[in-house]
């Protein structure tokens, strides 16, 4: 040993120190380290939240009074039936840039340097899609709040609004993992894009989320009837008009579980297997 590595072994230790090694990080804490990692992205690259601020705002004005005259009369009629669907359709489109998160970080390196530390393997991706659920509350709120300055007052009260958000939040943290899942698959941020748009666009649009579905010719009405966004919808506005629909309500979380049971599993299986 020479005299230079001596010396290089000396200041490591000093630098380590002789106190006991600390405790390693449990799921929980390793899990919420990596949430918070995602909000200080946001800090230091504040335009990304253009999608949950500055679209949740362009939407809400836009549909309003753009639709609002042609469909119930006046933009103040339209907004009981718009709010809680306009409000669905936002976050719901917001989920895709959970995908482009991951892919970018693939790109980078940036989950190789991390699959090497010594934590619980999901907490990286758990913690992702808690950042992601604190983006979607974001844009929720800015949502509501729009509404609100422009004249709608829910009838369920603020119990019925928090309760619809909660719901929304719960369905979308587990459309996430079939993001993150594509996130893993597709190899560029702009095919991720492509294909969330190919899957997201129709899945929105083809719901009851402007107009109801008894307005249309009697095919697409069938459609649109079976179509997971229109049951969520129908259950956020339900909750928000204070006439809670039960049936809805447990088809949203009855599929939420399923989202979990089928593309957790699968996306862990691709995240341990990426090379």
């Amino acid at each position: 040993m020479t005299a230079g590595t001596s010396a290089m072994d000396t200041k490591v230790a000093a630098a380590l120190g002789a106190g006991p090694r600390p405790a390693s990080a449990s799921p929980l804490s390793s899990s919420l380290t990596f949430g918070w990692r995602a909000l200080l992205k946001i800090k230091h690259v504040p335009e990304q939240l253009f999608d949950v601020t500055m679209f949740p705002i362009m939407f809400t004005l836009m549909f309003t009074f753009i639709f609002g005259g042609a469909i119930a009369g006046s933009p103040q009629d339209y907004l009981p039936y718009l709010a809680p669907g306009i409000l669905v359709q936002t976050v719901v489109m917001i989920t895709m840039y959970t995908a482009m998160t991951i892919n970018n970080d693939i790109e980078k390196g940036v989950f190789d340097r991390i699959r090497s530390l010594p934590v619980w393997r999901p907490s990286l991706l758990v913690g992702s899609l808690l950042g992601d659920t604190l983006r979607y509350t974001m844009a929720s709120s800015i949502i509501i709040a729009v509404t609100l300055l422009l004249g709608y007052r829910p009838e369920g009260g603020v119990t019925g609004v928090v309760a619809a958000i909660a719901l929304l939040l719960v369905f979308c943290f587990s459309l996430s993992w079939i993001w993150t899942l594509l996130g893993f698959k597709l190899r560029t941020p702009n095919a991720v894009m492509g294909v969330s748009m190919m899957v997201l666009f129709p899945l929105t649009f083809l719901s009851n989320v402007f107009v109801s579905p008894s307005t249309m010719p009697d095919v697409l009405e069938r459609v649109v009837k079976v179509n997971p966004v229109t049951v969520l919808v129908d259950a956020a506005r339900s909750l928000m008009d204070g006439a809670p629909d039960g049936g809805a309500i447990v088809a949203v979380l009855v599929m939420s579980a399923a989202l979990v049971a089928v593309f957790g599993p699968l996306t862990m299986r691709v995240y341990a297997n990426k090379t």
